[in-house]
C-alpha cells in the first residue's frame, strides 16, 4: 500500500475517481460507450462525469460496439486519449476488427512512430442467471494478441492505479473490471498514482504452495489462503494484476520457493491463462516442482442459466481450498483436515 493518505473506497468508486482525476488534468482524455450515464450499465463508475465534463467528453452512444470501438481507435490515432467502455465484455466481440487488426498493430506497422492511446474497458458479468451470452470472461483472447496489454485489477487500490496507468499508456490497453468486485471496499489514496503494467502482487507469502490468480479469483484466493492458514497450510498468493505482459519472474520466484503450483482462472481451462502460467512454470522451473501443476478454471461448457448450476460452474474460495488440500494432503478433502 502506498504511503499516501488513504481512505476506504469501493472498487466502483476507485474507478470513478481515476476517471475524474485523469480527465481533469488532461483534456485529451474522453470516455465513450453505451450506458456511460446509466447506473444500470456501469454502476457508479461514471457518476457525475457527464455533469462535470459535458457531452463532448462523456459520450453516451447507441448500441453499436464496432462503431464505438472504431471511433475511439480513430480518435486515439488523431491524438486523443480514448476510453471506450463495453458494459458487457461479451459484446466487445463486435469491436474486434478496430481493436485487433488496427489498434494492436499500428505501432509496430509504423516502426514505432505512431501510437494508439486507447483504453478498451470491458466489464465482466457473470452469475445472476445471465446465461452463456452475457457471462464470459474473455481476457485470454485479448492476451493472445501481440500489441495489446491486458490488466485485471482485483482490489480498489489496483482498480484506480491500473486505470490511471492504462489511460497514460501510449498504446492499447484492455482494462477488465469484474462486476463481482465492484462493491468490494479497500484503502485507496486520494492522490493520483500509477501501478506499473506487467507487475504482479504477492497478496500473501507462504512456503508450501503457490496459488496464482487474477481479478475476482485473486480475491477468492486470499480468502482461501486465510482458511488454509487456519488449517496450518501455508500458501503463497500471487495476484497477476496484468495478464499481458505476464510477470513471469514473480511466478517463477514463488514456484521455486514452494515447489507446488495451483493456477486459478476465471476463464475456461483449455488454451487459457491458467495453461500459459502452467507452461511458464513447467518450462522454466520444472526442477523445482515437487508434484504436478494443477489448474482450476471453468469447465469447457458455456455458462449455465440455472442458479444451482452456476454454483457448481463458477469457482470460488471453497473450490480453491479443496484443490489445495488435494495437492498437499494426498487427496484429503476439507472435512478430512482436523482443525485444532
Amino acid at each position: 500500500m502506498s504511503s499516501m493518505a488513504s481512505r476506504l473506497l469501493s472498487y466502483e468508486a476507485a474507478i470513478n475517481e481515476a476517471l475524474h482525476q485523469e480527465m481533469a488534468v488532461d483534456t485529451s482524455v474522453f470516455l465513450i460507450g453505451q450506458g456511460v450515464k446509466s447506473p444500470w450499465y456501469v454502476g457508479s463508475t461514471c457518476t457525475n462525469l457527464l455533469e462535470r465534463f459535458g457531452e463532448d467528453r462523456v459520450i453516451d452512444t447507441p448500441v453499436s460496439e464496432n462503431a464505438i470501438t472504431g471511433a475511439a481507435v480513430g480518435a486515439a490515432l488523431a491524438g486523443m486519449r480514448a476510453i471506450v467502455v463495453h458494459p458487457r465484455v461479451d459484446f466487445l466481440m463486435y469491436g474486434l476488427d478496430p481493436l485487433v487488426n488496427e489498434a494492436a498493430n499500428w505501432h509496430y506497422m509504423n516502426g514505432g512512430k505512431a501510437s494508439v492511446p486507447v483504453v478498451v474497458w470491458g466489464i465482466i458479468n457473470r452469475g445472476g442467471e445471465q446465461a452463456a451470452q452475457h457471462s464470459q470472461s474473455l481476457h485470454a483472447w485479448f492476451a493472445h494478441v501481440p500489441g495489446l496489454k491486458v490488466v485485471m485489477p482485483s482490489t480498489p487500490y489496483d482498480a484506480k492505479g491500473l486505470l490511471v496507468a492504462a489511460i497514460r499508456d501510449n498504446n492499447p490497453v484492455v482494462y477488465m473490471s469484474d462486476r463481482w468486485l465492484h462493491g468490494h471496499v479497500g484503502e485507496v489514496p486520494e492522490e493520483t498514482y500509477e501501478i506499473p503494467i506487467g507487475k504482479a502482487a504477492i497478496r500473501k507469502t507462504g512456503t508450501e504452495l503457490t496459488i496464482v490468480a487474477s481479478s475476482h479469483l485473486a480475491a477468492e484466493a486470499v480468502k482461501a489462503a486465510e482458511e488454509l492458514g487456519d488449517r496450518r497450510i501455508d500458501v503463497e498468493v500471487v495476484d497477476l494484476r496484468t495478464i499481458k505482459p505476464l510477470d513471469r519472474e514473480a511466478i517463477l520466484i514463488s514456484v521455486r520457493k514452494t515447489g507446488r503450483l495451483l493456477v486459478v482462472d476465471g476463464g475456461w481451462a483449455s488454451f487459457g491463462v491458467a495453461a500459459e502460467v502452467a507452461a511458464v512454470a513447467a518450462e522454466q522451473a520444472f526442477d523445482a516442482l515437487k508434484g504436478p501443476i494443477k489448474r482450476l478454471a471453468l469447465p469447457d461448457t458455456p455458462a449455465p442459466a440455472s442458479q444451482s448450476l452456476e454454483q457448481a460452474y463458477y469457482k470460488n474460495a471453497t473450490h480453491i481450498v479443496e484443490a489445495a488440500c488435494e495437492m498437499l494432503g494426498g487427496g484429503h478433502t476439507r472435512k478430512d483436515i482436523v482443525q485444532e
